[in-house]
């Protein structure tokens, strides 16, 4: 074949074979160049540049995940992808310079070491990102997402045709609300019935990405509580040049909160790339494109907003049955895995039930919240008084200046350092005052976060929680995203945490301190919201603007 009638979709599967064989038979090194998610496009780039004058991805893919002696052999992706059963021999040379060789060798494989996360990269967004489940879904989905029928005797069929899978709509990101067929919204909470709802099919795109991983952590994890380990995040050493990231909690489990971001990740590519007609975009501009403006042109199709994308894609229900599918899958095909062995039906369906509601509820469910070392945050000065828990407000605030709204994670992280300095040096305050920040760029900046005593409500600050939208809210509003995210999003997390009671009451600034705080035209909207509650001052005020005749 020349090199012209190479076909993109064979470009694309030949470089992600060939990067995912470096990733598997590279051990772990130091890379020289920064650890970053425009490293790992740069390296798809050379690829693709290289991928039509090259005749290795076969060897490459028969390569992958198959060699023994490599100590990372895994039956369920040589199942899954449909990797050649055979030996594959060395590739003659490496396509790629010594410094993107370096680059994949230091994110060769995802695990977690004294403390310190590998295999993970630091996106645009400021996200942390677990490249491998990343390409293992780029790779399901140009290869078509399949369902493979239980018991494996089955033949495999298009992924849609399972009865267990949830209609996706095929919109530039290929999600909407997904409804299961068969299978009712309660029945995610409920003990399983085995014989009534046991998996039919395994989604191969979920399972290389997400479902192996979430079942077999839990299956380690207790059944009575949220798993302490879910969605741990971490530090770099430094943002400009990240070479090493320090896990937060040192007792993080391998779904972590990089981890989760490339499996969604994944699987949201995957999808879009399963459903797109040729000639599908070079994975190199897919990439930019998701990690940047968004794909397509379609700005809500991005990293920033990954987990309001995930929920679209999945039901808890229907990923309660692609974990107990994949679990099954995993027993059943040899090597069987360790941990599943005389494990019963009843006993993997609780696990996966169970994995399934915490995943969406505290994950999917909960906004992301960059840590305090992600934006650069000065130390706290003196020591901070420990909030005693649950509390009952949540006071809502703009911080008038920064004025305009901060869309990007430079601009936003940029503006919460120059918030802290002006609170720290003007103000003479221990920290940034507020509790959470929340930026138009889909994110939530911790400031004194869950734990502490902030400086954000004068008399106040003992009861409830600061939440501040950046910008200047007197005539305009937030975007909706982040409105929602204070609305809904924040409190039902917090509540699901005992965080905050149930009866919390929702007030803005103004109706507590003298000032104009959260602004005209957002507090005009809080008014309506659940939990709001009037006060002597907001009454009068009200009462006043009414009598006022109109300008």
């Amino acid at each position: 074949m020349s090199p012209g009638n190479w076909s993109t979709m064979m470009i694309a599967q030949g470089v992600l074979w060939i990067l995912l064989a470096f990733l598997v038979w590279s051990k772990p090194g130091t890379a020289s160049l920064p650890l970053v998610m425009d490293s790992v496009i740069q390296v798809l780039s050379e690829l693709e540049q290289k991928a039509p004058m090259t005749e290795v991805s076969l060897t490459a893919s028969a390569r992958l995940l198959t060699a023994q002696d490599s100590g990372t052999y895994n039956p369920l992706h040589h199942f899954l992808l449909e990797v050649p059963s055979h030996k594959a021999a060395e590739l003659d040379a490496h396509p790629l310079s010594p410094e993107l060789q370096d680059l994949t060798k230091e994110v060769a494989q995802h695990d977690i070491r004294g403390g310190q996360e590998h295999g993970v990269v630091l996106a645009p967004d400021g996200s942390t990102v677990a490249v491998k489940p990343l390409l293992a879904g780029l790779e399901a989905g140009l290869q078509g997402r399949r369902a493979v029928n239980l018991p494996l005797d089955s033949p495999a069929t298009p992924w849609d045709a399972g009865a267990t899978f949830p209609d996706i709509g095929t919109t530039s990101s290929g999600l909407r609300d997904a409804s299961p067929d068969g299978i009712s919204a309660e029945a995610g909470a409920a003990s399983p019935d085995v014989k009534a709802r046991s998996p039919t099919a395994v989604d191969s795109l979920l399972a290389v990405t997400l479902t192996a991983e979430l079942g077999l952590t839990f299956l380690q994890g207790p059944q009575t509580q949220s798993h302490p380990g879910l969605g741990t995040d971490g530090c770099w050493d430094q943002l400009s040049a990240p070479q090493n990231f320090t896990l937060l909690n040192p007792k993080a489990s391998m779904l972590t909160m990089a981890f989760l971001n490339g499996a969604l990740d994944g699987a949201l590519l995957g999808n879009y790339l399963s459903q797109i007609p040729e000639p599908r975009p070079p994975l190199s501009h897919l990439l930019s494109q998701y990690y940047g403006a968004g794909v397509a042109g379609d700005p809500g199709f991005r990293s920033n907003f990954r987990r309001q994308n995930g929920a679209a894609l999945t039901s808890a229900s229907t990923l309660a049955q692609q974990v107990w599918g994949t679990l099954v899958l995993l027993q059943r095909l040899k090597p069987a895995h360790v941990q599943l062995q005389n494990m019963s039906q009843e006993l993997l369906a609780q696990v996966a039930t169970y994995a399934a509601k915490e995943f969406t509820e505290a994950f999917l469910g909960c906004p992301a919240i960059h840590p305090r070392c992600r934006w650069g945050a000065a130390p706290y000065r003196g020591s901070p008084t420990p909030l005693q828990l649950p509390l009952g407000f949540l006071y809502v605030h703009h911080t008038y200046v920064p004025a305009p709204p901060c869309t990007t994670f430079t601009r936003c992280s940029a503006n919460m350092r120059s918030m802290q300095s002006f609170h720290q040096d003007t103000r003479g305050w221990d920290d940034i005052g507020y509790s959470f920040v929340v930026g138009s760029d889909g994110y939530v900046y911790e400031g004194r976060g869950w734990h502490w005593v902030g400086a954000h409500t004068l008399g106040h600050n003992t009861r409830g929680f600061g939440v501040a939208f950046v910008g200047n809210y007197t005539a305009t509003l937030p975007t909706e995203a982040a409105l929602r995210t204070v609305r809904e999003v924040l409190p039902s997390c917090a509540l699901r945490a005992g965080l905050l009671r149930p009866d919390y009451k929702l007030l803005g600034h103004r109706q507590l301190v003298a000032t104009d705080c959260p602004g005209n035209a957002l507090f005009g909207l809080l008014r309506t919201w659940p939990h709001f509650t009037e006060t002597e001052t907001s009454r009068r005020a009200s009462q006043r603007s009414r009598r006022e005749p109109p300008l």
